[in-house]
């Protein structure tokens, strides 16, 4: 990025935020942070009102703005793609909003860059959809985001585990993250006076309140999800993989893959992973693709998944032969 470009940058950047460091300013755009104080001033020298103090940061003038930037190619195709993504892989809540942000998007283009768009959209496919509770409404995401940014209290009725009972708690909302193919919230539970992980698909009601809760500046989201990866308890696995199998393995794990042994008919590859019990549905899905080979608590996992599974196969087949006779 050229130095005309990245004060322009540097405008926009200082525009979408109340106060900015001069070290946020050097790490977002890998410069020093010498190279940001020479580039503050040029700003400030050409007109633009930029108000900075010491150990606080630099803000811009309210009611000061850039005119409206032209979208590049390349920004609006990126756009695209995320918002498609947005509608396939979050909640119902979200597609409204989104849809109108596109709309608005494809009014400032150019008309060589709406057909772009249009043959763009011709042309991807993006399959699935992130799993939800499916007796609960759809619309989850979007009051949960709302919640945390207007830091209001959450009441809902939640359900640890398919055993478990049900419990009604107030919670500050204070993030979310999507992985696994399920989205959780983190927040502080009032009942259990601690930082709670909850699995949103486990949450039967859901209503945010009016109360409002306490900033908590030493929070932080990426923090805390490391600390918990980082604590949890880790189960090192052995699994054999076909060679046919292992781009899924590489591209789709979420166990951490720590090690790989190529073998004349596949590898072996040494898993770490937090649930036996989910490894072994995973595995499973490999059909002879895959074999676990260590711990045996893994094997015997794997074994009594297959059972269910034969059990149900076979418990259908005779439910439609009786059925076939009655007719």
């Amino acid at each position: 990025m050229n130095r005309t470009d990245r004060l322009v940058a540097m405008v926009m950047h200082l525009q979408g935020r109340r106060v900015v460091r001069a070290e946020e300013l050097a790490a977002h755009f890998e410069i020093n942070v010498r190279t940001v104080y020479r580039d503050i001033a040029a700003l400030a020298e050409s007109g633009v009102p930029i108000c900075g103090e010491a150990g606080v940061g630099y803000t811009l003038m309210k009611g000061y703005h850039l005119p409206p930037v032209m979208l590049t190619a390349e920004e609006a195709m990126a756009l695209f793609v995320g918002a498609e993504m947005v509608k396939q892989f979050a909640d119902a809540s979200m597609r409204t909003p989104m849809a109108s942000a596109l709309a608005k998007l494809r009014s400032v283009l150019p008309r060589d860059r709406q057909d772009d768009l249009d043959r763009l959209s011709a042309a991807t496919a993006i399959f699935g959809e992130s799993r939800l509770p499916s007796g609960l409404d759809q619309r989850m995401l979007l009051p949960i985001q709302q919640a945390i940014v207007a830091r209001r209290v959450l009441r809902m009725t939640y359900r640890a585990r398919a055993r478990d009972d049900e419990s009604v708690r107030e919670i500050e909302p204070l993030g979310v993250t999507y992985h696994s193919a399920a989205w959780y919230l983190v927040a502080w539970c009032r009942l259990r006076k601690d930082f709670r992980y909850f699995k949103i698909e486990r949450m039967q009601a859901m209503e945010v309140l009016t109360e409002r809760f306490a900033h908590r500046p030493d929070f932080s989201l990426r923090d805390h999800l490391r600390v918990l990866r980082e604590s949890g308890e880790r189960i090192m696995t052995r699994v054999w993989f076909s060679s046919e199998a292992m781009e899924r393995v590489r591209r789709e794990s979420y166990a951490q893959v720590t090690a790989e042994q190529a073998l004349r008919n596949g590898f072996e590859v040494t898993l770490e992973t937090f649930s036996l019990e989910w490894l072994a549905r995973w595995l499973l899905s490999f059909g002879t693709g895959a074999e676990a080979l260590a711990p045996a608590a893994l094997r015997e996992c794997v074994a009594q998944e297959a059972k269910a599974v034969t059990r149900r196969y076979s418990r259908g087949k005779k439910n439609r032969a009786g059925a076939s006779a009655v007719s």
